[in-house]
C-alpha cells in the first residue's frame, strides 16, 4: 500500500515540474523575444511607473518583459547579480536603471561580450569609466537632470525674492543623476548672493533617511527655510520632519519627480514644487528601444524626455 502512495505522489510531482516548465514553441512558430529592464527599485513611485510605461509598450509590440529589481537604489552588488543572472538567460535585450554609474561598467560588458544590446536608462553611465573599459551602449533615456536642477533653483529665486538658507538633500555620492541636479540647482542660484546654502548632506534617496537627515538639519541650522532635495522621497521625508519640529508652512520644500504623493502635499500648501520627469515615458522608449535592436534596426543614440516644472497650480494636470 506504501509503494502505492509513493509512486501516486512521484507522479505528482512531475506532473507539477512539467507544469511549471515554459511552453515549447509551436512547429513553424517563433518565440516572442524576450527584453529585460533592469530597475534601481520598486520600492519607488517613480520605478513603479517605468515599469508600467514598459509594460504596455512590450504588450503593444507583443515581446515578453521581464522586470528585476534591489530592494533598495544602494544595492549596486544585488543589480549587478540580477544582471549577470538575466546575460545567462540569454535575453533579448538588456534595459538598464543603473545604481551605480561607475559600478554598472563591469556588467555591460559582459553584456556586450554576449551579444546583448544594453540601453541605459534614466542614470547616465560615467563617460571615463565607460570609454576605459570599451563598452557598448547602444542608446540613453531619460532627462536632462542638469536642466531639471536649474528648473529648481530658478523657481527659487523667483518665489524667495533672492534670499533663503537653504538646506540640500543629496542622492546617493558620486551617482549621475543627483550630482547633475545639484549642479544645476546651485548654477541657478550663484549669481543671487542672498541665497546661501548652509547645509549639504546625502540621504541615499530614501524616505526615512530624508527624515532623520534633515531632522538633524533642523537641529543644527534653525536658520533654514528652504530644502531642495534631489528626489521626492527624501522631500517627503523630510516633511515629516518639519511636522514633527512644528515648522510646517516655515520651510520650504522643491523636490524632484512630482510622484503622487509630492502633487498631494503641494495641494495641501505643504511643499512648493517638484520637476516631473515622466518615468513612464522613459519605459515605454526603453522598450521601444530594445525591440528595435532586437529586430537589427538602430535606434536614435539618445532620447530626452521632457521635465516640467510642477506647483500647487498644476500639480493636478501635468501627469
Amino acid at each position: 500500500m506504501r509503494t502505492r502512495i509513493v509512486a501516486v505522489w512521484c507522479c505528482l510531482v512531475a506532473m507539477s515540474v512539467a507544469c511549471n516548465r515554459p511552453e515549447p514553441a509551436k512547429e513553424g512558430v517563433a518565440a516572442k523575444p524576450t527584453v529585460a529592464l533592469v530597475l534601481k527599485t520598486l520600492n519607488s513611485p517613480f520605478f513603479i511607473e517605468m515599469q508600467r510605461g514598459a509594460q504596455a509598450e512590450a504588450d503593444r509590440l507583443g515581446v515578453n518583459l521581464v522586470v528585476q529589481a534591489a530592494e533598495r537604489e544602494v544595492d549596486v552588488d544585488k543589480q549587478m547579480q540580477i544582471i549577470e543572472n538575466l546575460i545567462q538567460t540569454r535575453v533579448g535585450a538588456l534595459a538598464i536603471t543603473p545604481s551605480g554609474s561607475k559600478e554598472i561598467v563591469p556588467a555591460i560588458a559582459k553584456a556586450n561580450a554576449a551579444g546583448i544590446p544594453v540601453v541605459i536608462v534614466d542614470t547616465r553611465v560615467e563617460p571615463a569609466a565607460a570609454k576605459e573599459a570599451g563598452i557598448r551602449i547602444e542608446t540613453f533615456v531619460g532627462s536632462d537632470n542638469y536642466e531639471g536642477g536649474k528648473v529648481a533653483g530658478q523657481h527659487l529665486v523667483e518665489i524667495s525674492g533672492g534670499k533663503a538658507k537653504v538646506a540640500l538633500l543629496e542622492g546617493i555620492p558620486g551617482h549621475e543623476t543627483g550630482d547633475s541636479r545639484l549642479r544645476g540647482f546651485r548654477e541657478a542660484i550663484k549669481a543671487h548672493p542672498g541665497i546661501q546654502v548652509v547645509a549639504s548632506q546625502t540621504a541615499n534617496w530614501e524616505r526615512d533617511q530624508g527624515f532623520n537627515v534633515f531632522q538633524n538639519m533642523l537641529q543644527a541650522h534653525p536658520e533654514i527655510d528652504t530644502l531642495f532635495a534631489c528626489n521626492d522621497m527624501m522631500a517627503l521625508g523630510a516633511l515629516e520632519a518639519i511636522q514633527a519640529a512644528s515648522r510646517t508652512g516655515k520651510v520650504r520644500v522643491i523636490g524632484f519627480d512630482a510622484v503622487d504623493d509630492a502633487r498631494k502635499a503641494m495641494t495641501a500648501g505643504t511643499m512648493v514644487a517638484s520637476v516631473a520627469q515622466f518615468p513612464g515615458d522613459m519605459g515605454r522608449l526603453a522598450v521601444e528601444s530594445a525591440v528595435q535592436l532586437i529586430r537589427g534596426q538602430k535606434p536614435p543614440p539618445e532620447h530626452q524626455v521632457r521635465i516640467e516644472l510642477v506647483t500647487k497650480a498644476n500639480a493636478a494636470s501635468t501627469k
